[in-house]
């Protein structure tokens, strides 16, 4: 079935707010803070703003020293960890307004612009933190990486050919599978990435890194909690949409995302870095791809793995808790009172 791109300008667009639709509703476009029909998103939109933070204002000095010192396997990692983080938030950056296109909602079209804007931010982060560490050869190396290295390039064109099947064929299915692959994005895709850098701050290297990746981390945090309730408020309103062969190929590209991880950890990190081992962070990402199926109503892929294996990870990525030194980083949230807590 197809599904309905939103007009710019819609005179005959509904006012009233029980009228609202996630998708193929009639709307005016006007952004009217006063009447919601979806109210978590007054919460979201405080919390996203509150997140406000400039990539810059973290020093990388510590970073710049421990990066040549890094061992050979560490900076491997690093590097292409780096790179892939790069290239699929700066798709991400890309693709948001072909989402936001569709999406018939005006609160969540702020939303959506919001993370936009976020994801800027942190293509802007990648681009200081390799400034800062290494020359401009060498970053353009770490910048281009996905386009020699096959196993990286692979994992990127999951999501990339998701993304450009719906620019191509806007229906129902590749909209639902777009929002699924940012949800995967958002919610797997990135964390063996940031149990990584979490891990070098815990073996006391690469602090100003791992600051700029808990900033980040928060960020994808709330677009994580954003896909949720897009999922969840579409099989309210467009349950014809969710058949079971639907389903079943949403939660397959949540098992495909795992696997991608999965691999992509073993690939980069395996064996080989201090504080990491291919079983933590394959028994991470499965408890992982549970919580996330859960999270929007569907059955878990995995026996088991109910339980968080790396709870450090947790508390290093935790913005609010972990300390830092005020001349080395601001504070944490621009509104730090009012830090929503959320079960993602």
């Amino acid at each position: 079935m197809s599904i309905t791109r939103k007009p710019l300008f819609n005179e005959n667009g509904d006012t009233e707010t029980a009228k609202k639709r996630m998708v193929n509703g009639n709307t005016t476009n006007l952004n009217d803070f006063n009447n919601m029909k979806y109210t978590w998103v007054s919460d979201w939109y405080r919390q996203a703003m509150n997140n406000f933070w400039i990539p810059e204002e973290i020093n990388l000095s510590q970073d710049l020293k421990d990066y040549g010192k890094l061992n050979k396997d560490e900076r491997i990692a690093y590097d292409k960890i780096l790179s892939f983080l790069i290239f699929l938030d700066s798709v991400q950056t890309a693709n948001l307004g072909n989402i936001n296109n569709y999406i018939t909602a005006s609160e969540v079209n702020l939303c959506l612009t919001i993370q936009a804007f976020q994801e800027a931010v942190h293509s802007q982060s990648y681009s200081y933190m390799l400034d800062t560490i290494c020359s401009p050869e060498k970053r353009n190396e770490i910048l281009f990486q996905w386009k020699d290295d096959s196993i990286l390039l692979n994992r990127n064109k999951f999501i990339g050919d998701i993304y450009n099947n719906f620019v191509k064929t806007p229906n129902e299915r590749n909209f639902l599978k777009t929002i699924m692959g940012n949800y995967i994005l958002e919610g797997i895709y990135f964390y063996s990435g940031f149990m990584f850098f979490y891990n070098l701050e815990r073996n006391g290297k690469m602090p100003g890194s791992a600051q700029e990746i808990r900033y980040i981390n928060r960020d994808e945090n709330t677009h994580l909690w954003l896909f949720r309730n897009i999922i969840k408020e579409l099989q309210v309103e467009e349950p014809q949409m969710f058949t079971k062969e639907v389903k079943m190929e949403l939660r397959e590209m949540i098992k495909t995302g795992v696997e991608h991880e999965i691999a992509w950890g073993s690939y980069v990190i395996g064996d080989k870095i201090q504080g990491l081992n291919k079983k933590l962070i394959e028994d991470y990402i499965k408890y992982l791809g549970n919580k996330r199926l859960e999270a929007i109503g569907f059955e878990p892929l995995y026996d088991g793995y109910d339980e968080n294996p790396a709870l450090w990870v947790d508390i290093y990525s935790d913005a609010n808790s972990v300390k830092t030194d005020f001349f080395e980083a601001k504070s944490t949230a621009y509104a730090k009172a009012s830090t929503l807590v959320d079960d993602l």
